[in-house]
């Protein structure tokens, strides 16, 4: 079902179980201080998105730009119903005359799970300047942000991913370059100085480094302060040294007891199919409010989850999330609040022909953003339920390789979903290339009929959820 302009003239979407969840979607706007939907500036051409959720139910979320070009923002006080574009910079930007973000690549966002002496949680974006890495820290809700354009302690470094604990601790993971190491890097100073430094790659595994191992996000659960960082490699230091066919077919969880400074390596799931890959943007963790660990993955087909109930030590799993009309279903993400309920989201086709992958399927496959939902997932057997929550995003090939993608890249590499722990209510942040010309979705300049689904209109909109149950 696809209504037009109810309610708050916005488009309500779901497919299958329209009386479970329904969205609202709308444009996000590249203008400072300009609040979506419906003002004609509601329009952008950043891409890769990511969002959060504060204990207080706003959400904040960042767009990127581009490598260089910078990174966009946005925050919203009223559960997601409305956004409102924070001040950042909207073109090419220098650490010198702009507290943002100068980055442009690869941005992730966190919030503090407690109040700073402001009485506000922290935000905190960080964004990839292949340098280094930059982390602009807000101390009032986005109004105004300092700037850390060095804070990798080591230096050459890909895809950042960004987690708070406490009112001012935040850590950032990345991986060299060169390809040595995945590390931790913390700071107890809201993102001024990084001191602290940890490889997520144990003693057990320190040959996967050298074996090209995936990153997936990092996440810290604030009530015992475990730090979790997932990746995808292969099954032991013999199989990466000797094994000439052997996709990442393990997933793997780096668990921290100690603050960051230390890590042992738990498989998640390893596939006893060496050819099997879980090397698709990206592995996923998620941590709910009692402690339970979520592991999201894809194969490029199918999403899986797996949970663990002992602090990522031991695992359940793995255990098949789309189903329906997402044939195929990549770049997954989820969210957990109250324990053993999780949302995920992912970009779904119906198309699947079990030969070709993403990469080459034809201009035919249309995609959405599916959102799933599972209330019990801690439950062996529990399942999930599942709605288209966006109109088409794309349709034709979605490469996931990153930089090296030789196929269409519109979609990028991930998206987001972020829940209200005070309504429990999910709000969506995705990417978009079709044209589209409505009052809260207006085309930018660069994005004509003739120009759909190309990256001259590439966006970033919302969904948020309005009708459902929550997660909180």
């Amino acid at each position: 079902m696809r209504k037009v302009f109810l309610g708050l003239s916005l488009l309500t979407f779901c497919l299958g179980v329209c009386g479970a969840q329904t969205f609202r979607n709308f444009e996000l706007s590249s203008t400072p201080t300009t609040t979506c939907p419906t003002s004609p500036l509601c329009y952008n051409n950043a891409a890769e998105p990511a969002i959060r959720s504060d204990p207080a139910g706003n959400f904040f979320s960042s767009s990127e730009d581009g490598l260089g070009a910078g990174t966009l923002a946005w925050r919203s006080l009223d559960g997601g119903l409305n956004y409102t574009a924070l001040n950042s910079p909207n073109g090419v930007s220098q650490a010198t005359n702009n507290t943002f973000e100068p980055g442009g690549g690869d941005t992730d966002v966190a919030v503090a799970p407690a109040r700073n002496s402001r009485g506000f949680y922290n935000v905190y974006v960080a964004s990839l300047s292949l340098a280094n890495v930059d982390v602009s820290t807000s101390q009032d809700q986005g109004g105004t942000w300092s700037l850390n354009p060095t804070s990798a302690t080591l230096p050459g470094d890909d895809r950042e991913w960004i987690a708070a604990d406490g009112p001012s601790k935040v850590c950032i993971s990345y991986r060299e370059v060169a390809g040595t190491q995945l590390v931790v890097n913390c700071s107890l100073d809201a993102g001024a100085t990084f001191t602290q430094i940890g490889n997520v790659y144990d003693a057990n595994h320190q040959a996967f480094a050298t074996f090209n191992a995936a990153v997936g996000n990092l996440a810290i659960d604030p009530n015992n302060h475990i730090i979790y960082q997932t990746f995808a490699a292969v099954a032991n230091s013999a199989e990466a040294a000797t094994c000439s066919n052997c996709n990442l077919h393990v997933v793997w969880m780096g668990v921290s007891t100690d603050g960051g400074k230390t890590f042992t390596d738990y498989p998640v799931y390893i596939n006893p199919d060496v050819t099997a890959s879980y090397n698709h943007q990206f592995t996923n963790v998620s941590v709910d409010r009692a402690g339970n660990v979520y592991s999201v993955y894809t194969d490029n087909h199918n999403v899986y989850y797996s949970f663990s109930t002992s602090h990522g030590q031991t695992w359940s799993g793995p255990f098949k999330v789309n189903k329906g009309a997402a044939a195929t279903a990549i770049f997954p993400w989820s969210v957990a609040i109250a324990p053993g309920k999780i949302d995920i989201v992912y970009y779904g086709s119906s198309y699947f022909d079990g030969v070709n992958p993403p990469d080459s399927y034809p201009s035919t496959a249309s995609w959405y953003a599916y959102f799933a939902q599972n209330l019990a997932a801690t439950t062996k057997g529990s399942s999930f339920t599942q709605v288209a929550a966006t109109p088409i995003v794309h349709f034709g090939g979605v490469c996931e390789s990153g930089v090296t993608c030789s196929g269409n890249r519109d979609l990028f590499d991930d998206f987001g979903v972020a829940a209200s722990p005070v309504t429990g209510m999910a709000s969506i942040i995705y990417s978009d290339d079709q044209y589209t010309n409505t009052s809260v979705s207006p085309p930018s300049p660069s994005c004509t009929p003739a120009a759909t689904n190309t990256g001259s209109c590439d966006h970033t909109s919302i969904a948020t959820q309005i009708k459902g149950k929550g997660i909180n």
